[in-house]
């Protein structure tokens, strides 16, 4: 076996024989997962300011500091001590009059020796189990509440009608369910679910609600389509621990955007991959609340990325690096078949920190050719698309409690806009900056797959001419986005930094 051996990450704490987090989801790849101790709280400083010194301020004054994407906590380098656990396939019922159930649940993990982290999943104590649908499938999914507080079920990047796409105001109480219907009618895509109740978001994501969404194109593929074998989800995501190794959210919960130095791969402390194929196919997820991900490989090689949130690129982009923002979705390809052995070789993120290393495993006699490349024959935004005129403005603008879209917080009561089923039209996003600066706000439309016409004036990134449902969006940035709605109903359109969503950084769309 090539071995990629590790970077040291400092102090290595004892590790308990953990448990799979996803063992009993489903049957799947069996593989333990530790946790490293965090003692201190490493959070951003924030000054205070009261409510009322904080209304009508454009520049904020008095404000101290807010979250910088571009300084924020460093991540744990993984030790490589456990092999990544891959989430489960979502088994289909049989006999039933539905498909798959998804349970959201209490759970506890092992993530140190001796301590239970009380922890939440779907269908198990952590994370959840990838569902697949094929292009076109329509399925019948029940849904049920085992928590002990309300929650919903939002199938992010998913077009559905509002009446299933499980926004806040689809609140299912404890001990209650419910069956919704879920037609794939897009392209294939990487999507994820994840719980979207008012004010409980980003606690129960940070406690380990999230789960993986694929749809499939319905005839066969000439990319690596081996599930768990050389087609790999990667949910990255950053945890904080307090002193009793518990993610107690409300004590450790930043209003700007909860980061951590614990780094997860899969709900995997410490992972490792061993790469069984020379081409492998990574579908990347940025599921943390708020950290930005940039993501390359150690040995500096090159990859290609194939698709971004919502579907294939034009063409393939060959990329050295590639920057996620907080829900934001890309599949890359990593040829192995060229690297030499004995070098270490991981994904690192932009501080050069190994995230998870790789052990090269395959018969170097047995590489394949790489995926034939494809164009499209067509521009991605057309010069019609482009000349169109801006319809909705949005502006997103604060920090910390005091977020707004527009200049209001998101009531439940309001409709903000209104827009015609399968009528384009071009919204136009505004990161307006604070006297310090201002903050990235990764926004997301719900019920929509939409294009990226501009950044500034100026064309996207070639790796963004693909379809997307959320996009980065800079302080001081004017993005001007393509919104088409298949389907009609009220969808949510909002900040993706979690905190800031549960403090109404929100509005509500009719689509009729």
């Amino acid at each position: 076996m090539k071995k990629a051996y590790l970077l040291s990450a400092g102090l290595l704490l004892a590790l308990a024989g953990c448990s799979n987090p996803f063992a009993d989801q489903q049957d799947a790849p069996s593989t333990d997962n530790g946790h490293m101790q965090q003692d201190e709280h490493q959070g951003m400083d924030h000054g205070q300011m009261d409510d009322g010194e904080m209304e009508g301020m454009d520049g904020m004054n008095g404000m101290e500091g807010h979250m910088d994407h571009d300084n924020v906590t460093p991540l744990q380098a993984s030790e490589g001590i456990q092999e990544l656990a891959i989430p489960p396939l979502l088994k289909r019922e049989e006999n039933a009059e539905f498909d798959y159930e998804v349970i959201a649940q209490e759970g506890t993990t092992p993530f140190f020796e001796g301590v239970s982290t009380q922890t939440f999943g779907y269908n198990g104590d952590l994370l959840g189990p990838t569902l697949r649908l094929k292009e076109g499938e329509t399925v019948r999914v029940k849904v049920r509440n085992e928590l002990n507080e309300p929650t919903t079920f939002h199938w992010h990047g998913l077009e559905v009608p509002g009446s299933a796409d499980g926004g806040p105001s689809d609140e299912i109480q404890p001990g209650e369910s419910k069956v919704v219907t879920l037609k794939a009618d897009q392209p294939a895509a990487t999507l994820w679910y994840h719980p979207h109740p008012h004010e409980l978001t980003a606690k129960q994501v940070f406690k380990g609600l999230a789960g993986m969404l694929y749809v499939e194109e319905a005839d066969a593929s000439e990319l690596p389509d081996e599930y768990g074998v050389d087609d790999i989800p990667l949910i990255f995501q950053d945890r904080l621990f307090n002193d009793k190794r518990q993610l107690d959210y409300e004590e450790l919960m930043n209003n700007d955007g909860t980061v951590g130095d614990v780094s997860l791969v899969n709900g995997t402390l410490n992972p490792k991959l061993t790469v069984e194929k020379p081409q492998m196919r990574f579908r990347v997820l940025n599921g943390a609340n708020a950290r930005n991900y940039t993501l390359r490989l150690s040995n500096g090689a090159k990859f290609k990325q194939i698709a971004s949130d919502g579907g294939m690129l034009d063409e393939p982009v060959e990329m050295e690096e590639i920057t996620l923002s907080a829900s934001e979705r890309a599949e890359i390809l990593v040829d192995f078949s060229g690297m030499d052995g004995d070098e270490p070789v991981s994904i690192v993120d932009g501080d050069g920190t190994v995230l998870l290393p790789f052990d090269l495993a395959f018969d170097p006699e047995s590489a394949e050719a790489e995926p034939s490349s494809w164009e499209s024959g067509e521009p991605f935004v057309t010069e019609e698309e482009k000349a169109m005129p801006v319809s909705k403005k949005i502006e997103l603008f604060g920090m910390m409690e005091m977020v707004t879209i527009n200049g209001k917080k998101f009531d439940p009561d309001r409709i903000d806009l209104r827009q015609e089923k399968g009528v384009p039209e071009v919204w136009e996003v505004y990161n307006k900056p604070d006297m310090m600066g201002g903050m990235i706000h990764p926004f997301h439309i719900h019920g929509t797959q939409f294009k990226i016409i501009s950044r500034d004036g100026k064309e996207p990134a070639p790796n963004e001419r693909g379809l997307k449902d959320s996009v980065l969006v800079e302080p001081g940035e004017r993005v001007k986005l393509l919104v088409t709605f298949p389907e009609e109903g009220v969808y949510m359109y909002h900040c993706h930094i979690l905190e800031h969503e549960d403090n109404g950084m929100m509005g509500q769309v009719e689509v009729y």
